[in-house]
């Protein structure tokens, strides 16, 4: 509509006349940063952004005059002047969570609804909805304990995977000590939540207990907000024919006895923590400005394990009248059998892969999900990082469930669609089509191959073309990974393209020789021309380092560079122009040994800095690659999460999902590829042990497997096997013959078996002590 003459007109007059800037010229200034392309900024995020900052709005006018509120620990800690977190707020167009996006998911395996517990205990069960909050209430009229106010070392929190997935809270208050004693907790307040299933339909479930000598009453408290902010609550009833909450007239608190005291209030008469000491008899309020809360009261005895009960039924949030069944579900440890299961004497590193596994499991119900709230939506590129780790790890049905929905996607002139304007998802789609195929040894369907086919032709069709200028022959300007900065040329893209385009002539060989050609020397021609689009001369202060576009200096954008190594395999091992990319990357972008992506996110990104360990693992450079991992260690939650982006003083999210399913796949990935890694496919090679630490075999045995390669199925074994010695075993479910397996232990001499060789034991000799150091 903007490009009508006559309506760019009007709008700026109307600017003009009422003193506001030319939105018209203002726009054409904001695009001037960037690469002109068609699509200029994403719909969806445009769409998506203006929903965040709504709320954001909200929450302007809901906070930060009413802080006599109980609010939830971002906001205890965001708007608190004393704390490391605190934003001023004066200029500010809305109030967003910047500092603490943190929470954890529960679920099961097939069922896509998640309720999400923050750092606190605090428990959100509807998508994008209000909360549940749990405090001590002490019988003779001390303050309320309330965890949102907890510092970090009164509360713990752990997710934990038995029989069901669940997120433990215990929050401490009031250390109390007699002379020469150990100060002992006077109140314990913990909560555990899960999911799970009443008559076929999903329900979040949570437990509340109370340790500790102190009389009083444990308040279950409905909160109008969530993680991100204000969540609506227009009306509240006290249920009779059930103890418990009617939320909205739609939503229900089921508690399993009746309480001993229910109190509801509105906005205008403040918070019902305020009126905790007032005889409140109303069965039912309603709130005009939707801010309704209230409070049930169950009394404890003084004594341990005083425990109340609640269920909240899951509601569609695409249908918010309709209420989810299932037949039939998996449980938890029939999803988890036949997966990769890692034994190593690390316990943060065994921790944070199983938990990433079954995250991942859990967020892959059929469309695969990069994280449980925020990013609960479809990306290709999300998805094919997550599926690869899923794959790669054997949940072979999983993803085969999850590639069927890809073709559905694409349009009919090839373009795999999840939101316009993205050049990256054609090769991410035909790359992991071929990688589904060789790993599993299965022949793709037809309906595949022609989805295949048709994407590997848009491909061809959507490159620029070479008209004498830099970007001639590359895919056209877009805003690619959205991390990388304004719209460009991103080689992002184009490296995509070129492992798209080298995977659909793997897969059309048999049943399309001809356009199988032409994809095989199209994906040639295409990384030649990326090569020779690579900026050179005296302008340029890091030779040979590939920035994020041929348009571009060198900066933290170049990060996107690095997928022509990991995982494409573009080039071989330790290429000059990989390794200098990571150097300049790892001398200018790090951040308490993280990389810091400084367009966007401007925040630490665990999955961008596996990505560089992937590099420095792949060039055969481990202490490198185990600095970055360790510093992936040192930034996961207390619950084993990731946040898209970290916060470089608090250390809690400040960008994206607060549980990034992505960064879970990286974690995944990279494990495994320290113990098993494949180069090529065809007269290609296993990679074995090159990442695995010296010090888990001093401890003991280190195990992976099985994981799954373009030959077969592998385990492999790492034990001492004497003095400076160790005996590395290969369990292979080959489809053929053996591949040629390449044992490259750091500290020990390399060691070979030849394609075809049966031996599975090789014993390689080094100095275990010698090779800590390396």
């Amino acid at each position: 509509m903007l490009r009508s003459r006559p309506v760019r007109f009007l709008i700026t007059r109307i600017a003009r006349a009422y003193g506001f800037l030319d939105p018209v010229a203002l726009m054409a200034n904001l695009r001037g940063f960037a690469k002109p392309s068609e699509v200029a900024e994403p719909i969806e995020l445009l769409r998506a952004g203006m929903l965040f900052h709504a709320r954001g709005l909200v929450n302007t006018k809901a906070i930060q005059n009413n802080l006599d509120w109980v609010w939830p620990y971002w906001v205890e800690r965001q708007f608190n002047p004393a704390d490391p977190s605190f934003i001023p707020r004066a200029f500010s167009f809305s109030h967003i969570n910047l500092t603490h996006r943190n929470w954890t998911a529960v679920g099961l395996p097939d069922v896509a609804f998640y309720p999400i517990v923050d750092p606190r205990g605090l428990v959100t069960p509807l998508f994008d909805g209000w909360s549940l909050d749990f405090w001590f209430v002490p019988e003779n009229g001390e303050a309320v304990m309330l965890p949102s106010k907890l510092s970090d070392g009164n509360v713990t929190q752990e997710l934990r995977l038995t029989d069901n997935l669940r997120v433990r809270t215990v929050a401490r208050f009031g250390e109390n000590a007699a002379d020469g004693a150990a100060p002992s907790p006077r109140v314990i307040l913990e909560s555990v939540v899960e999911m799970g299933f009443k008559q076929g339909e999903p329900q979040c479930r949570v437990r509340v207990q109370v340790h500790g000598g102190k009389r009083g009453a444990v308040a279950v408290a409905l909160r109008p907000y969530n993680p991100e902010g204000v969540s609506f609550i227009k009306s509240i009833e006290t249920m009779t024919q059930r103890s418990g909450f009617l939320v909205n007239g739609r939503n229900e608190v089921i508690f399993d006895r009746a309480p001993a005291k229910q109190l509801l209030s509105n906005y205008e008469d403040g918070d019902v923590l305020l009126r905790l000491r007032e005889p409140l008899a109303d069965k039912q309020v309603s709130c005009p400005v939707s801010m309704a809360t209230a409070v049930a009261l169950f009394p404890t005895s003084g004594e341990d394990n005083n425990t109340c009960e609640m269920r909240v039924p899951i509601y569609d949030e695409l249908d918010a009248r309709h209420r989810p069944s299932f037949k039939t579900t998996q449980s938890w440890s029939a999803a988890m059998t036949g997966l990769a299961r890692l034994h190593v004497s690390d316990a943060a590193v065994q921790r944070l892969y199983d938990l990433a596994l079954a995250n991942t499991v859990l967020h892959a119900p059929r469309e695969v999900y990069p994280g449980p709230y925020t990013y609960k939506r479809f990306w290709f590129r999300d998805a094919v990082f997550v599926l690869n780790a899923l794959l790669s790890l054997g949940g072979v049905e999983r993803t085969r469930r999850a590639l069927q929905e890809f073709a559905p996607r694409q349009r009919m002139d090839g373009y795999f669609l999840s939101q316009e304007g993205e050049w990256d998802s054609n090769g991410e789609a035909l790359w992991f089509y071929h990688r589904f195929a060789s790993l599993t040894g299965e022949t793709l369907p037809r309906d595949w191959l022609d989805a295949v086919a048709k994407g590997a032709k848009w491909i061809s069709k959507k490159r620029l073309p070479k008209d004498g200028k830099i970007e001639g022959g590359l895919l056209p300007a877009g805003f690619s990974a959205e991390h990388l900065g304004p719209n460009d040329f991103y080689y992002w893209d184009d490296f995509w393209a070129v492992g798209g385009l080298r995977g659909a002539a793997a897969l059309l060989r048999p049943v399309d020789p001809q356009l199988a050609e032409a994809c095989a020397a199209e994906a040639i021609e295409f990384l030649d021309t990326i090569v020779k689009s690579f900026p050179t001369g005296p302008h340029r202060r890091f030779p040979k380092a590939i920035p994020a576009s041929p348009h571009r200096r060198m900066d933290s954008g170049a990060v996107g560079s690095l997928v022509a190594d990991y995982p494409l395999q573009l080039f071989t091992a330790g290429d000059e122009a990989v390794v200098k990319t990571a150097d300049y990357l790892q001398g200018h972008c790090l951040h308490g040994g993280g990389f810091f992506q400084n367009m966007i996110h401007s925040g630490i990104n665990a999955y961008l800095t596996l990505h560089l360990a992937q590099v420095r693992l792949r060039a055969g450079e481990a202490r490198s690659a185990w600095e970055l991992m360790d510093a992936a260690v040192r930034l996961a939650s207390p619950t084993g999460q990731w946040p898209e982006a970290i916060h470089p003083l608090t250390l809690g999210g400040c960008m994206g999902d607060g549980q990034h399913i992505w960064a879970a796949a990286e974690w995944l990935m990279f494990v495994r590829n320290l113990f098993v890694r494949e180069e090529g496919d065809d007269g290609g090679a296993l990679v074995i042990g090159a990442g695995v630490k010296p010090e888990w075999l001093e401890a003991g045995e280190a195990v992976f497997g099985p994981t799954l390669t373009p030959w077969g199925a592998a385990t492999v074994r790492f034990a001492r096997a004497g003095e400076g010695s160790v005996r590395v075993k290969i369990d292979g479910e080959w489809r053929g013959a053996a591949p040629r397996r390449e044992i490259r232990l750091p500290g020990f001499e390399t060691a070979d078996l030849a394609p075809g060789e049966r031996r599975e034991e090789v014993v390689v000799r080094g100095n275990l002590t010698e090779s800590s150091g390396l």
